[in-house]
C-alpha cells in the first residue's frame, strides 16, 4: 500500500524522525543500515522511520547487557529502588509526549493513552518498592540438623530477553522490564513490531534517568528475525515472552533447551497489563542460592 509522509509544515516537507535503538546507553542505527516506515493506524501515512534490528544488533545488545550485569546486580537494593523511582519521575515529566506518541501510533483515544502512561508510572513506583523486599519475601532461613545457619536467597539470573506484545505496546513493556531488572537482571527488549515508537521513546526517557547504560537495551525490528537467535544464544539466561503468537512461543520454547534458559510466557489480556499484583513475575527471572554458616559459640 502506498503511503504518504505527514503533512508539510510551513510550506515545506516535514523531515521525518528516524528512531534509533537504545543499546549500552547509546542510540544506534542497525548495523545493516535498514529502516522501515512506522505507519499511522490506517496505514496511509508514514509517521517516522524505525531501524530494523538484525541478529548482529541483538548479539551486540546481549554483550552490552552482560557487561552491565555485574555492576547492576551488585548495586544496593535501596539504590536500585531510587533509580527505578527516578525513571518513574522522568516518565511523569514527559507524560504528554508519551501520550501523543501512543495516540498517533496506535490510534487509541487520548483518554486511553493517558491511562496507559499513568499505569506505567505506577508500575515503576510499585516495582521500585520491591527492590528491598523480594529477598525477604522469597528467601528463607531453613532448619537443618547441624550447628549451622542455612539461608536460601534469590538473585537475578543474568541477561533476560523480553518480547513485548503489540497491544498494549507501552505499559506491557514497562511492566515486564520493571519486574525483570529490580532483582539485578539486565535485559534486551524486543519492542512491539507493529507499534514500536512508544518503546523507542521510552529509551530516550531512560537515557535521561539514573539507570546505568546497558541495564535496559531496546531493539526494534521483526520478531521472526530475532527470535531464533535469542532462543539459542548461549549467553542469554532467560526469556520472557508477552506475546500471544503461538509460532513465536514454539520457536522460543524449543530454543531454550540449548542452554536450559528459563522461559516464561505471559499472554494476558490487554486490559490486564496494568495490574501490579503479579509478584510471581519476579520469580520468572531469579535463581535461588543456598548458603551455610557455622553457628559461633
Amino acid at each position: 500500500m502506498a503511503t504518504t509522509p505527514v503533512a508539510a509544515r510551513n510550506g515545506r516537507l516535514q523531515v521525518l524522525k528516524t528512531y534509533k535503538m537504545y543499546v549500552g546507553g547509546a542510540f544506534i542505527r542497525s548495523e545493516s543500515g535498514k529502516v522501515v516506515p512506522a505507519l499511522s493506524p490506517d496505514g496511509k501515512t508514514t509517521l517516522a522511520q524505525v531501524c530494523r534490528g538484525s541478529r548482529k544488533d541483538f548479539r551486540d545488545a546481549v554483550v552490552a547487557a552482560r557487561k552491565a550485569f555485574g555492576k547492576w546486580s551488585g548495586t544496593g537494593a535501596y539504590l536500585k529502588g531510587q533509580i527505578l523511582y527516578r525513571a518513574a519521575e522522568m516518565l511523569e515529566m514527559r507524560a504528554e509526549e508519551m501520550e501523543r506518541e501512543i495516540v498517533r501510533s496506535t490510534g487509541c483515544s487520548a483518554a486511553a493513552a493517558r491511562r496507559e502512561v499513568a499505569d506505567a508510572v505506577e508500575l515503576l513506583v510499585h516495582y521500585a518498592g520491591w527492590t528491598d523486599k523480594f529477598t525477604a519475601v522469597f528467601g528463607s532461613v531453613n532448619p537443618v540438623s547441624s550447628p549451622h545457619f542455612n539461608f536460601t536467597y534469590p538473585e537475578g539470573t543474568g541477561v533476560v530477553v523480553i518480547f513485548c506484545p503489540d497491544t498494549p505496546s507501552f505499559v506491557s513493556l514497562v511492566h515486564l522490564v520493571a519486574a525483570t531488572i529490580l532483582t539485578g537482571n539486565t535485559c534486551v527488549v524486543v519492542a512491539s513490531e507493529k507499534y514500536p515508537l512508544p518503546a523507542l521513546t521510552f529509551g530516550e526517557i531512560l537515557a535521561t534517568s539514573d539507570l546505568p547504560g546497558g541495564v535496559v537495551n531496546i531493539l526494534s525490528g521483526q520478531r521472526a528475525d530475532i527470535a531464533p537467535t535469542a532462543a539459542t544464544h548461549m549467553d542469554v539466561n532467560a526469556i520472557v515472552n508477552g506475546c500471544e503468537d503461538d509460532a513465536l512461543d514454539k520457536t522460543l520454547h524449543e530454543g531454550t533447551a540449548t542452554n536450559l534458559k528459563r522461559y516464561a510466557r505471559h499472554a494476558v489480556r490487554a486490559a490486564d497489563w496494568n495490574k501490579a499484583d503479579r509478584p510471581g513475575w519476579i520469580l520468572d527471572t531469579i535463581e535461588f542460592k543456598t548458603a551455610w554458616h557455622p553457628i559461633g559459640w
